[in-house]
């Protein structure tokens, strides 16, 4: 027992001594401030007195909104026994079925992902009984997907405790926050998506810059090429 005390004790000192030993490190020798590094944005609407500062701060706080909301959505989907995107997938069938016949495409929009990835994930509920599939009656080639009784039964049961979990999550924002931010990340989303057409471009051509009216063309050729 005094042994285990002794090494936490050890241990402890000797990761405070490190970080300590960091803090020290950062301080230049001159004791003049390190070179400015060079930003990562330069749209003025994005730059506070010329600093990308706080556009980094706004870049980083929402990788840490995301990693917690990821932690709660695989939350979500382990009481009911299920992966997050499946868990994902098969609320989304149950919610646009409210609006009529939800097929593949549906989801995959409704979620930003791709067909194909979709009709995995899917393949993968209707295995555990939680879906149907079924050809539409006009076009045998369009899929219709329905969640069974059995699935129906898990979200009902997880219903409660997610409410909560929400209700905590986004206590934070009024109903006019709420409505803006519903806007700007549909927003974000499109953007991002012209955003990856252009890193790929970039990547792929061996360009370093592109001039704003450039930037459309490639991206809107990047675009129809994906359709293709």
């Amino acid at each position: 027992m005094a042994k285990s005390a002794a090494r936490s004790t050890s241990i402890g000192k000797s990761v405070i001594g490190k970080s300590v030993g960091k803090e020290i490190s950062k301080k230049p020798a001159t004791g003049r401030p390190a070179p400015r590094a060079a930003l990562t944005v330069s749209r003025p609407e994005l730059l506070v007195d010329g600093s990308d500062a706080q556009f980094r701060r706004l870049v980083h706080s929402l990788f840490g909104f995301l990693v917690r909301h990821q932690t709660l959505r695989e939350g979500h989907a382990a009481v009911i026994g299920l992966a997050g995107i499946e868990y994902t997938t098969l609320i989304s069938i149950r919610h646009l079925s409210a609006q009529g016949d939800v097929h593949v495409r549906a989801v995959a929009d409704h979620l930003h992902l791709s067909g194909a990835f979709v009709t995995t994930v899917t393949n993968k509920l209707e295995t555990k009984g939680l879906i149907t599939k079924t050809s539409h009656t006009g076009d045998r080639r369009r899929i219709s997907l329905v969640v069974t009784p059995h699935g129906a039964e898990l979200l009902e049961r997880l219903a409660p405790t997610q409410a909560q979990v929400n209700d905590v999550q986004f206590g934070c924002l009024g109903t006019r926050e709420f409505h803006q931010l519903l806007d700007m990340v549909q927003r974000l989303v499109d953007s991002s998506d012209r955003a990856i057409a252009l890193q790929r471009y970039l990547a792929d051509t061996n360009v370093k810059q592109l001039s704003p009216e450039a930037q459309s063309i490639a991206v809107a050729r990047r675009g129809k090429s994906r359709k293709g």
